[in-house]
């Protein structure tokens, strides 16, 4: 496939079972493949890690065929799935217990890949890939990570970027939420951070992504090519139990609804529920 040169070129690596285990079930993987592949990307390699267990496959028949329409559902968004087998081992004391760590395969598919890639996006949260980011990192790409809970603090530093799972538009559906597609309108549920917070007057400003197709760096919503939007929140719309102290700690994931403020054209959040990523 003849490419311009002035297309990116993406490589997609999803630790399926950690993202699963830690935030990211019910999540959206055509949108990640659209976070992705924002700015006009090209994406080279998708590649989705999972476990299975052929042994219960046997005798679990929702199991199996569940695990088969996962499969199939991924592929048919243009992923290849990378299928781990669980092993079963018991330890010292007679406890049963299973494996099927992917990392091993997840980090030498990158390594060797990445020679044909611009970007690489990996979708975990596991503090095993440091080494890996630095490698890849070392051979020229821009690694991104996105995550959703129990993401290692020192993976979110080494990566050139890392993106909460959860502020990513339409990525892990909104239970609140009456429809799936509402993000960004009058009445809809997003989620964003607080970036600026004034104590003394009990109000603070969230700023929340509106689209995937922006360029990121451009935290600023007064520059028209920001992808982001900021809103008013007083604290009264937050639980009564958080400390608002903490507000503009990154990690605090703030969800919340949009409806229209005291000014013409205004803005601001209401009931709003706070998701503190666990780290």
């Amino acid at each position: 496939m003849n490419l311009p040169q002035s297309l990116l070129k993406v490589g997609v690596y999803i630790d399926v079972s950690n993202l699963v285990m830690n935030g990211g079930f019910g999540m959206r993987y055509e949108v990640l493949r659209q976070f992705a592949c924002r700015d006009g990307a090209v994406p080279m390699r998708l590649n989705a890690y999972v476990s299975f267990d052929p042994a219960r496959a046997e005798t679990d028949y929702d199991y199996r065929i569940k695990q088969y329409r996962f499969h199939a559902a991924l592929r048919d968004l243009g992923y290849k799935v990378i299928i781990k087998d669980t092993q079963w081992y018991t330890d010292d004391d007679g406890n049963r217990f299973g494996k099927a760590n992917v990392d091993l395969d997840l980090a030498v598919d990158a390594l060797l890949q990445s020679e044909n890639l611009d970007r690489v996006l990996l979708a975990t949260g596991d503090g095993d890939f440091v080494r890996v980011v630095h490698a890849l990192q070392n051979k020229g790409c821009r690694v991104e990570v996105v995550a959703f809970d129990n993401v290692s603090a020192e993976l979110r530093r080494e990566a050139d970027m890392f993106m909460s799972g959860y502020l990513i538009p339409h990525l892990l559906p909104i239970s609140r939420a009456k429809s799936a597609a509402q993000w960004n309108g009058v009445g809809s549920f997003v989620r964003g951070v607080c970036y600026a917070h004034d104590n003394a007057k009990g109000f603070g400003w969230l700023r929340y992504l509106t689209r995937v197709d922006g360029e990121l760096w451009r935290t600023d919503s007064r520059d028209d090519m920001s992808p982001y939007n900021t809103i008013f929140c007083h604290d009264s719309e937050y639980p009564p139990e958080f400390d608002t102290a903490n507000l503009t700690n990154r990690n605090v994931v703030i969800e919340f609804q949009i409806t229209e403020g005291m000014e013409a054209g205004k803005h601001k959040a209401v009931s709003v529920q706070t998701i503190r990523a666990r780290t």
